[in-house]
């Protein structure tokens, strides 16, 4: 039986979806003038990272694009033991985890250049919790 290139694709786009389900990420434009920005999402995954990212899943829960250097500061808000990884294009990383006295309050202020940054937000117990997360600039 031959197989035409389209059914092959439709075939492989069926088979992700019956694995585990589509692996979407949520992409935002953040620009240095504009308003806050709320995102709200599911902490953890199957994923195990590093020490500091705990469990996460197979893509970003969010892909930040900023569009000029800009100060801005990431605020996570989650239940469970949150965690929250950025990975930029250009090889940057930083890993903070809510510790016990934060009562699940991430802040990550800074200087943040022109480019796409991978938002995970995971947890280190391998939960699944609700979290809202909010990209604010700074003056």
């Amino acid at each position: 039986m031959k197989l035409s290139r389209g059914s092959v694709i439709w075939a492989s786009v069926a088979a992700v979806f019956a694995i585990g389900g589509p692996a979407m990420s949520q992409t935002v434009a953040i620009a240095p003038n504009s308003q806050a920005v709320t995102l709200n999402g599911t902490s953890g995954g199957s994923q195990k990272g590093e020490s500091c990212v705990g469990y996460v899943g197979n893509a970003p829960n969010h892909i930040i694009r900023v569009t000029a250097d800009s100060n801005l500061r990431f605020k996570l808000q989650g239940s469970g033991e949150p965690t929250l990884l950025i990975t930029g294009s250009k090889g940057q990383t930083l890993c903070v985890q809510a510790d016990g006295l934060s009562g699940g309050k991430i802040e990550i202020p800074g200087r943040w250049t022109q480019g796409n940054y991978s938002v995970y937000v995971g947890d280190r117990a391998q939960g699944r919790n609700p979290y809202t997360l909010s990209i604010t600039p700074q003056k």
